[in-house]
């Protein structure tokens, strides 16, 4: 069951990611990659996380093992399982997402290329705080000339 979650929920990030990457970004596929790529990937965050930690699928690590957030031993714990696992990638996927919509309307906003903007969106889909990073520091000249009034 949690390799189809994997799966599905990589395939779905990938399909948003093309669409913000490679298509124009019309109102619709704006909407698409929100709701039914970042939307639909927290639904599956949500309902997995809710399962696991109610024990309803994929129990919790050994009998008696901590849950909390706030320990390593919790975290890991919470990642000792494939449902686990595949709840957290999802978790990764929907805020790499999110992050890869907001730098897409940011650049928009602020002139940037799309040429600009492909290395950047995929190092935020590869490895989402690197992306974000960069684009920070390219946009902050930009932030300046606007004002920082756009988004």
């Amino acid at each position: 069951m949690w390799e189809a979650v994997f799966s599905t929920v990589n395939l779905l990030a990938l399909a948003a990611w093309f669409i913000l990457i490679l298509l124009p970004r019309k109102p619709l596929a704006m909407s698409v990659v929100l709701y039914l790529g970042v939307g639909l990937l927290c639904l599956v965050y949500a309902a997995g996380l809710i399962s696991i930690l109610t024990g309803i699928a994929d129990p919790i690590g050994p009998e008696g093992a901590s849950t909390s957030f706030s320990t390593i031993e919790g975290v890991r714990a919470l990642f000792a399982s494939d449902g686990g696992v595949a709840v957290g990638w999802t978790h990764y996927l929907a805020f790499d997402l999110f992050v890869g919509l907001w730098i897409a309307k940011d650049a928009d906003a602020k002139g940037f290329s799309r040429i600009i903007q492909a290395p950047i969106l995929l190092a935020t889909f590869m490895a989402g705080p690197v992306g974000l990073l960069v684009w920070l520091i390219l946009r902050e000249r930009s932030a300046r000339k606007f004002g920082r009034k756009q988004a």
